[in-house]
């Protein structure tokens, strides 16, 4: 049976709280142990209620997310977070990232996107909504990104197969894609991306981008 996963949820809106509190009581091992609609109190409740995982909204009274997230990282919270928010904006997105968020999706796909986003998050991963990751993508690389030619030869760390993954994943071919490109299975493409991420010490396909980005096997 899996491990009960606990939830505390932070939005200033308690029709939004009450409704996401109805899908999550739907799956079996998820927990709500918590509601806040006002910022001032959300790292004493979550420490208090052992919450594993906080759904947590930019915009709090008394004290926002951001602020919130700063508490969080400087007293080292085990607590994972995932920001909910109507805001899109890649300067948010960005600075959330650098404060410890783990996930980050648009109100308007949280009903579809949030069962997900935690089981994911509490495995360790990060996750994006569809619009959010675009725009992480489109500012690691720009909107026109290359193959760096020399990169098989510059990085002796991967092996020639691993760089084309990589840099096809970079360039946002879908693994359906990479197959039909190199003649492998889709089941090859997804054993080639889960042993990139475990030998370069990533937790998302973003990392990969970042890693490619920064070793030059891609050039935005």
């Amino acid at each position: 049976m899996p491990a009960t996963i606990k939830i505390h949820l932070a939005d200033d809106h308690q029709v939004l709280l009450d409704g996401l509190t109805n899908l999550l009581q739907t799956v079996s091992n998820f927990e709500v142990v918590g509601q806040s609609v006002d910022g001032g109190n959300i790292y004493e409740d979550v420490t208090k209620n052992n919450a594993d995982i906080l759904i947590l909204d930019i915009s709090m009274p008394n004290k926002d997310g951001i602020e919130t997230l700063k508490e969080f990282k400087e007293n080292n919270s085990p607590c994972k977070v995932i920001i909910l928010s109507s805001y899109e904006d890649l300067k948010i997105i960005k600075e959330v990232m650098k404060l410890g968020a783990k996930g980050y999706l648009t109100k308007k796909c949280a009903g579809e996107n949030i069962i997900e986003a935690i089981e994911a998050v509490y495995k360790g991963e990060e996750y994006f909504s569809d619009t959010v990751r675009e725009k992480i993508f489109n500012s690691f690389m720009g909107n026109h990104p290359k193959m760096n030619q020399n990169a098989l030869n510059d990085n002796p760390l991967l092996s020639p197969r691993e760089i084309e993954i990589i840099t096809l994943i970079s360039l946002e071919y879908s693994g359906t894609e990479i197959s039909e490109k190199l003649y492998i299975s889709s089941h090859t493409v997804e054993s080639h991306r889960k042993n990139l991420m475990k030998k370069l010490n990533v937790k998302s396909t973003i990392g990969l981008v970042k890693y490619a980005l920064k070793h030059n096997i891609i050039n935005s």
